[in-house]
């Protein structure tokens, strides 16, 4: 059998094992795409680690016979840090979480969508680390056909409180996956975070390579070495080749400087799957992360809450089909 269709294989088998697992899920569908998540359990769900927000966790998502996301990883643990699918985000401050430089030992601080974490005896925040759930905070889940709504609310010691929407919606009568959040601060402390996508893409099921393209607004430029894995096209602004495994950061050059640059579109020729992920506001950093599995670029944007008022923010993801070579 040859290698391409084995790892299509695997991906589809261990994709029907986890989602014929026990795990609080739904579905929803426009007519066009049909989608499958898990739901935030702290008990049964299908991830339980400290790192990503628990809501809108994409567990497939199917448009024109076409797969987008499913298990990239060979070993699941709901308690492992990235055994995570779909687009899932993280929120970062200051390379840290909130309130997690002045918790004490055994005190508690914050991961937004997630909850109040001990916080052990050691050097530094560990970010892959899971910590220990001391309060997973409200969760509220409400479905509709093409839709659901997650509402995670918090309110911690420290005088952070937060109560954090996200709405995973199907667009009507378009192939448009559309993730709506909104922040609304609800403590007496300003809230000041960044937060991306993972964007953990498993298209077909195909392994990262030649046959993918990604294409960029600007022109990028790679501040670590690609090691000649990797190509990058300033004729075309994207990057294309044989993906090395680990994590890369790309520099625009200063163009980030309004939401027409947050816009980015991957493309496999074999299979002739295309997305094109588009959010609404700047750029604040742009990395990119691959091992043979997944393609994964990760937008930052930077939020700034003041005590009783809110921040939204809209990701779009558009499917297509684009030509597949002649035989």
């Amino acid at each position: 059998m040859p290698a391409v269709s084995l790892v299509v294989l695997l991906s589809s088998l261990f994709l029907r094992s986890l989602l014929a697992a026990d795990f609080p899920q739904a579905s929803i569908s426009n007519g066009l795409i049909h989608a499958k998540l898990y739901l935030p359990d702290s008990k049964q769900g299908y991830y339980r680690a400290t790192r990503f927000d628990w809501s809108g966790v994409i567990a497939s998502l199917e448009y024109q016979g076409h797969q987008y996301f499913g298990p990239w990883f060979e070993r699941y643990d709901p308690l492992t840090h990235d055994a995570i699918t779909g687009p899932v985000e993280e929120f970062r401050s200051q390379n840290s979480a909130l309130g997690y430089d002045e918790a004490k030992v055994g005190g508690t601080f914050i991961r937004i969508g997630i909850g109040a974490l001990r916080k052990p005896e050691e050097a530094q925040f560990r970010r892959f680390n899971t910590y220990e759930i001391v309060d997973p905070g409200k969760w509220t889940v409400r479905k509709k056909s093409e839709r659901i709504e997650f509402v995670h609310e918090l309110i911690h010691s420290s005088g952070y409180a937060y109560v954090y929407r996200k709405t995973v919606r199907l667009a009507k009568g378009k192939p448009e996956l559309l993730l709506e959040h909104r922040l609304k601060n609800t403590g007496k402390r300003v809230i000041e975070t960044q937060v991306y996508n993972h964007n953990f893409f498993v298209i077909d099921g195909q392994p990262s390579g030649p046959d993918f393209t990604v294409h960029f607004p600007f022109e990028p430029k790679a501040v670590d070495d690609f090691k000649k894995s990797a190509e990058i096209r300033a004729s075309s602004s994207s990057t294309c080749g044989n993906w090395p495994r680990g994590e890369f950061v790309f520099s625009p050059a200063g163009l980030w400087k309004s939401a027409q640059d947050y816009d980015i579109r991957i493309e496999n020729r074999k299979t002739g799957a295309g997305v094109r992920i588009q959010g609404d506001r700047p750029l604040s950093d742009l990395l990119f992360w691959s091992v043979r599995t997944t393609l994964c670029p990760e937008p930052y944007i930077t939020l700034k809450v003041d005590p009783g008022q809110e921040s939204s923010w809209v990701i779009t993801y558009t499917f297509y089909t684009v030509p597949k070579p002649e035989k």
